[in-house]
């Protein structure tokens, strides 16, 4: 066998392994509905989470009130209160609000939870955790939701 038939032959099974490498890859990556169809699956019991979590608040802060948040913004929930004070004959408000959402779907192919915290007008957090669809750890997201639910109770309590 001559050296350019032997050459032709090695380009062949290049081209082969390509091929196949290709068509794996293509048969590991999720298509664009079942991308859209993991992230709602997510979004829906991670923001049932954030709303089961906001609602707790008002029973150990009285006066908090809770919301459900859907939307172009995201899908979560919302616990706030408005305070009058009045101090040397002057009226302030103190507004506090704890928001937490699953932000809608993008072409990033992401999935993103976002909190903002503030208290007495302040903002005290403004955060975000995002992992790629295809590998999300659902649990890890849970986690976020309680460690920052809890620190922003924790942060309320300090400052009554």
């Amino acid at each position: 066998m001559d050296f350019d038939k032997r050459l032709q032959d090695a380009v062949q099974r290049g081209k082969r392994r390509s091929d196949e490498k290709a068509q794996e890859a293509a048969a590991r990556a999720l298509s664009e509905e079942e991308l859209k169809s993991l992230h709602s699956r997510y979004r829906l019991s991670l923001s049932e989470h954030i709303e089961d979590c906001l609602k707790q608040l008002p029973n150990h802060f009285p006066g908090f009130r809770s919301e459900t948040i859907y939307g172009e913004r995201g899908w979560g929930g919302a616990c706030y209160r408005d305070d009058i004070r009045i101090r040397d004959g002057r009226r302030d408000n103190d507004y506090s609000r704890l928001e937490m959402t699953i932000r809608p779907y993008s072409s990033y192919n992401v999935l993103e939870l976002a909190a903002k915290g503030t208290i007495g007008n302040k903002e005290v957090f403004n955060r975000s955790h995002f992992e790629e669809l295809g590998e999300v750890d659902p649990q890890r997201f849970v986690e976020l939701i309680d460690v920052w639910v809890l620190e922003y109770a924790e942060l309320y309590a300090a400052k009554q």
